[in-house]
């Protein structure tokens, strides 16, 4: 059998703020939300959720450690927009949603145009074109 990702979940402090987030910010459709710790949303491929933060140790059946305020360097989700000119209107829209600018659209040495935004929990999002010749 041959592993692979099929599912990735935040674990989150402020669910409703996170699902109004993703919803509203970033246009995810919500496929399901038990409207206190649990949701999932509509996402091609990867299957995409959030899960209440505290509510972890019941799950588990131990504490975990959390990342520190501000930025969590530990990932990032990627969203692929097309064209390079699809990163400067995606990440001006999602900024001005709400989403935390990190750092502006460039062009990179690896033949991509990127940009990074942040959710209000500071998980790194980054807005990033196809590669190009």
């Amino acid at each position: 059998m041959k592993l692979r990702i099929g599912f990735v979940s935040l674990f989150v402090r402020d669910h409703e703020k996170m699902v109004r987030f993703y919803r509203d910010a970033l246009g995810l459709a919500v496929k399901a939300d038990d409207g206190d710790h649990y949701a999932e949303f509509e996402n091609e491929g990867v299957r995409f959720a959030m899960f209440q933060r505290d509510l972890l140790p019941s799950l588990i059946g131990c504490e975990a450690r959390f990342p520190p305020e501000g930025l969590n360097g530990t990932f990032e989700l990627a969203i692929p927009v097309g064209a390079r000119e699809n990163v400067d209107a995606v990440y001006a829209d999602i900024v001005a949603k709400g989403g935390r600018a990190v750092y502006a659209p460039r062009d990179e040495p690896w033949k991509m145009r990127s940009a990074m935004i942040a959710d209000p929990e500071g998980n790194l999002i980054e807005i990033a074109s196809d590669f190009w010749e």
